[in-house]
C-alpha cells in the first residue's frame, strides 16, 4: 500500500516538473522565435519593412516587431502600469523607481495644459560654452518661428546645457548634466524639455542608458528599437560637427542627367574604418568576403586610432592596400547602393553622406531605429541587411529592378534635401513631430512627409483637405478654381483718368474675375465711393486699416475665396486679353507664380555673392507682382512660415516684399517661376513738360537707392534662408497663332495682336 502511494505521489511530482519544464521551453522558444522572425523579417530580400517599422505609436501603438513595445505591454497585463493608468498620473512628482523613465509616453509625461497658447520653444539662456554641433543646434531655436522669451507661456523648453555628447573619453563631455538639468528653474523631472544626444555611453560597450533625461523627450541619434520610447523620443541622423547649419549641399540629382542609367558604374560600394575589436567590430571585418574589386568594392582600413599596429591581423595589410586605391567621393557618387553597416554606435556618418549622394542605403545596423522612422516611410528610400546573413546581400541588391531604383533614387533626394541636408533641416524637422505630437488635431498625413514639397512648407493650421494645397492637384486629380481674386497695391491718390481706374476696369472686364480687392497704402482717405467706377460688374472692396507695411500686399485676407490671386500694381499696363491669358497659363502650373515682368540674379565670382539684376537676358528667376499670378495659399505660407525678422527687412526698407515671395515659392516648390511674353509695349504717358534737371537726378538717386536696397535685401534673404532657393528658367509661354496669316476672328487672344508693339 505504502509502495502504490509512493508511486502516485513520485508520478504527480514527475508529471508537474515535466509540465513546468514545458512551460519555461514554449516561453523561451517564443521569445527567440520573436526575436529570430523580426531579424529574418529584416534580412530577407525586400524593400517593405514589417508593419509599423517606420510608424511609430505610444505603449499599447504600433511600434516594430522586436523592440520593447511588446515586454511594455506584457509588463502592462502584469500590472507594472497600473499607476502610470491612475487618473492623477500627471500630478506624480517624482519617479519611485530608477527605470520609471523607461515608461514615459505623451500622455504619461508630458504636460499638454502647458500648450494652450500653441506651440511655443522656450530656449534657457546661454551661460556657459558649448561645443560646437550644440552651439548650431540652439542657433536654430534662436531662429525658429516657434521661439517666445516668454518661460510661462512656452509648450516646451530647451535647456542651453550641452547633453550632445556623453561620451565620458569626448573632449566634448560635460559631466554632471543631471545635477544641472534639475537645477533649472522649470525642470519639473524634465517634463516638456527636449534634450539632444549624439553620443551615449563610452567603450567598451557604448550603452545607451541615460538616467538624466527623467522624464524628458530624448532626441538622440544611433538610437536603437531596444531603447527608444515610442511616440516620445526622437531618433535624430548622427551628423558631422562639420555638418552645414543652413543651406547644404542639394541631392546628386539635381542635375538631370544623373538620374540615368539608373545602374551607376559600381553595384554596391563601401569605404571607411574596420574595428579589430570590440563592439561594432563583427559586422566591418567580414565585410571583404563579398568585395569583388568589380562591380561590388567594400573597402576598410585598420589604419586608425592609436596602436593599431598592436592589434593588427594579417588582413589589415591587404585591406589597407586595396583602401587606398579607390578614392571615397568618387566611389560614393558612381554608386548604385551604399553599405551603411554599424559604426561603433547603431548609427554611421555614411547615412547622410549616402543621401546627398542619392546612393540608395543597404542598413546593414540590426536593431537601429532609422531617423524621423515615425514620419518617413523608409521603405520608399533604403533596404535592409542582416549582420548575420551579409551574403545575402548582394543577391538582393541584384535583384531590384530599375523602375524600382529610380524610385528610391527620387524619394532619397526627396528626404535628403527636406530634413537632412543642414541642421536646421533636422532640427526644424524634430520640432514639427514634438509639435504632430502636441497639437493632434493638426497632424499631418503621411503624404505631407513623403511627397513634394514635404512637410515643412505644408502647414496644417491652412486645411486638412489636399486639394487647397497647389502642390496636390495632380496628385489627386483636382483642379484649381475656375475664377481669381485681383488684388490691386494702390500708393498714389486717385484722379477722373487715375491708372487705377484703367486697371480696375481692364481686370473686371475679364471673365474668370471674381473679386477686386483694391489695398490703399496712400497719404489721403481714398475717395468716396461714388467717385469710382460704377459700372464693373465685380464687387470691388477697398482695404485701409490692414494696410501698414509692403508685407500687407500678400496678406491672407478672408475675402480671397479663389484658389487664385491675380496681384497687380496701379500703374501696370496690361490688356484684358492678357489677363485671361496669364490666368489660362496659372491653371497648368497653380503651384508656381505666373506672370509678365520678370527679374533674375547671378553669382558674381569676384564679389563672391549673389547680384540682383533687372537687365532684360534670355533667363530669369523671379516674377513681380506688378502683374502676377499665384495660389492664395502662398499669402499664408509668407506670413506663417518666414521668421518676423526676415520680414522686418521689408518694412525697413519699403521694399523687397516682390523678392521675398519669390523666394518663399522657390523654396517650397524647387521650381522656377513662369514668364509671360507680354505683348504690350511698356510706354509711359504723357508727362507733359519735362520734368527740371534737379527733379530728374533726384529721380535717379531714387532708382540707384531703391536698386542697392533690393540688394542687399537679396542678400539678407540669402542668409536667412541659408541658401539661395531661385531657380533660373529660359520658358516663357506665348499666346497661340499670333501675327500668324489667319483671321483674326479665329484668334482666342484677338485683343493682344491689336495692340501696337
Amino acid at each position: 500500500m505504502q509502495f502504490k502511494k509512493r508511486l502516485v505521489t513520485l508520478s504527480v511530482m514527475s508529471g508537474s516538473l515535466a509540465l513546468l519544464t514545458y512551460l519555461i521551453y514554449v516561453h523561451g522558444f517564443q521569445e527567440a522565435g520573436a526575436k529570430e522572425s523580426n531579424a529574418h523579417k529584416r534580412s530577407t530580400m525586400r524593400l517593405e519593412m514589417p508593419e509599423g517599422r517606420h510608424m511609430g505609436g505610444g505603449v499599447g501603438g504600433n511600434g516594430p516587431p522586436g523592440s520593447n513595445q511588446r515586454s511594455f505591454l506584457l509588463d502592462d497585463l502584469a500590472g507594472v502600469f497600473a499607476q502610470d493608468a491612475h487618473p492623477n498620473v500627471r500630478n506624480r512628482s517624482q519617479w519611485e523607481t530608477a527605470q520609471d523613465w523607461r515608461k514615459c509616453h505623451m500622455e504619461t509625461c508630458f504636460d499638454f495644459d502647458r500648450c494652450k497658447n500653441g506651440f511655443k520653444v522656450y530656449l534657457y539662456p546661454r551661460v556657459v560654452p558649448v561645443s560646437a554641433p550644440y552651439a548650431k543646434i540652439l542657433s536654430v531655436i534662436e531662429r525658429s518661428r516657434y521661439l517666445t522669451a516668454n518661460p510661462h507661456e512656452a509648450c516646451v523648453f530647451i535647456p542651453s546645457i550641452d547633453t550632445l555628447d556623453q561620451d565620458v573619453l569626448s573632449k566634448d563631455y560635460v559631466p554632471d548634466v543631471g545635477t544641472k538639468l534639475q537645477a533649472l528653474p522649470y525642470w519639473n523631472g524634465g517634463r516638456n524639455h527636449i534634450m539632444f544626444n549624439q553620443y551615449s555611453g563610452t567603450w567598451p560597450d557604448y550603452g545607451e542608458e541615460l538616467k538624466f533625461i527623467e522624464q524628458g523627450i530624448l532626441v538622440k541619434s544611433s538610437m536603437s528599437i531596444d531603447w527608444i520610447r515610442y511616440g516620445f523620443d526622437v531618433s535624430m541622423p548622427l551628423f558631422a560637427k562639420n555638418h552645414p547649419q543652413s543651406g547644404g549641399e542639394m541631392g546628386y540629382l539635381h542635375n538631370a542627367s544623373n538620374s540615368i542609367p539608373s545602374i551607376r558604374q559600381y553595384l554596391l560600394a563601401f569605404k571607411g574604418k574596420r574595428y579589430l575589436n570590440g563592439v561594432g567590430s563583427d559586422t566591418r571585418n567580414v565585410l571583404y568576403h563579398i568585395h569583388n574589386a568589380n562591380d561590388i568594392v567594400l573597402l576598410t582600413t585598420c589604419k586608425h586610432g592609436k596602436g593599431w599596429e598592436k592589434l593588427a591581423d594579417e588582413r589589415c595589410y591587404i585591406d589597407n592596400e586595396e583602401y587606398d586605391k579607390f578614392d571615397y567621393q568618387k566611389l560614393l557618387y558612381n554608386s548604385t547602393f551604399c553599405l551603411v553597416p554599424r559604426g561603433r554606435r547603431l548609427g554611421s556618418f555614411r547615412f547622410l553622406e549616402s543621401l546627398q549622394a542619392t546612393c540608395i542605403p543597404v542598413m546593414l545596423s540590426n536593431s537601429y531605429e532609422l531617423p524621423f522612422s515615425e514620419v518617413i516611410d523608409w521603405n520608399k528610400i533604403a533596404i535592409w541587411g542582416d549582420e548575420r546573413l551579409l551574403f545575402q546581400v548582394p543577391p538582393m541588391v541584384r535583384s531590384i529592378p530599375q523602375s524600382k531604383i529610380l524610385a528610391l533614387r527620387q524619394q532619397n533626394q526627396l528626404v535628403w534635401e527636406t530634413y537632412f541636408r543642414s541642421v536646421d533641416n533636422i532640427i526644424n524637422t524634430v520640432l514639427e513631430i514634438v509639435k504632430n505630437r502636441v497639437a493632434r488635431h493638426l497632424v499631418r498625413p503621411t503624404y505631407h512627409w513623403n511627397s513634394v514639397p514635404g512637410a515643412h512648407v505644408v502647414l496644417p493650421e491652412w486645411s486638412d483637405i489636399p486639394n487647397n494645397f497647389p502642390f496636390y492637384y495632380k496628385t489627386f486629380g483636382e483642379t484649381p478654381g475656375s475664377h481669381f481674386t485681383a488684388v490691386i497695391y494702390a500708393t498714389s491718390a486717385v484722379t477722373a483718368s487715375s491708372p487705377l481706374f484703367r486697371v480696375l476696369k481692364v481686370v473686371a472686364k475679364s471673365q474668370y474675375c471674381q473679386k477686386i480687392i483694391v489695398l490703399w497704402n496712400c497719404d489721403v482717405a481714398p475717395p468716396p465711393p461714388s467717385k469710382w467706377p460704377t459700372d464693373l460688374g465685380v464687387p470691388v472692396r477697398v482695404k485701409t486699416r490692414d494696410v501698414h507695411s509692403l508685407n500687407s500686399r500678400f496678406l491672407p485676407f478672408k475675402e480671397i475665396e479663389t484658389d487664385a490671386v491675380f496681384n497687380f500694381d496701379e500703374d501696370v499696363l496690361l490688356t484684358t486679353d492678357e489677363v485671361d491669358f496669364a490666368f489660362g497659363v496659372w491653371l497648368e502650373f497653380a503651384d508656381r507664380i505666373v506672370g509678365y515682368p520678370a527679374r533674375t540674379h547671378y553669382w558674381d565670382e569676384a564679389l563672391a555673392k549673389w547680384i540682383y539684376s533687372s537687365r532684360w537676358t534670355n533667363q530669369f528667376s523671379m516674377i513681380l507682382p506688378s502683374a502676377a499670378i499665384y495660389h492664395k495659399y502662398y499669402n499664408y505660407l509668407y506670413h506663417n512660415f518666414l521668421n518676423p525678422l526676415v520680414m522686418s527687412k521689408v518694412d525697413e526698407t519699403n521694399n523687397c516684399e516682390d523678392i521675398l515671395m519669390n523666394f518663399v515659392v522657390a523654396h517650397a516648390t524647387r521650381l522656377p517661376p513662369i514668364k509671360l511674353t507680354q505683348r504690350k509695349a511698356h510706354k509711359p504717358p504723357d508727362q507733359g513738360t519735362p520734368p527740371s534737371a534737379v527733379a530728374a537726378t533726384k529721380a535717379v538717386e531714387t532708382n540707384q537707392l531703391r536698386f542697392q536696397q533690393r540688394q542687399e535685401c537679396l542678400e539678407s534673404f540669402v542668409e536667412a534662408f541659408g541658401y539661395m532657393p531661385l531657380i533660373h528658367s529660359s520658358m516663357r509661354m506665348d499666346t497661340m497663332l499670333y501675327k500668324d496669316p489667319v483671321s483674326n476672328m479665329r484668334k482666342k487672344y484677338r485683343q493682344i495682336e491689336s495692340v501696337n508693339t
